[in-house]
């Protein structure tokens, strides 16, 4: 796939709208089940590994 270039006097740049409360509200609450989620399975760490002396 190649790189696509931008014809003479055309922009593509996207400008983002602001988001709503109730879509930060339902974002806020995604990141923090997620964190959750994850933290739940760091809990249980791997065997420590063993260093060697070189």
């Amino acid at each position: 796939m190649g790189l696509i270039k931008e014809p003479r006097n055309i922009d593509f740049t996207v400008q983002s709208e602001p988001w709503t409360e109730e879509e930060l509200r339902d974002f806020r609450k995604l990141m923090n089940e997620l964190k959750s989620k994850n933290a739940k399975k760091k809990k249980h760490p791997s065997p420590a590994k063993k260093k060697v002396n070189a």
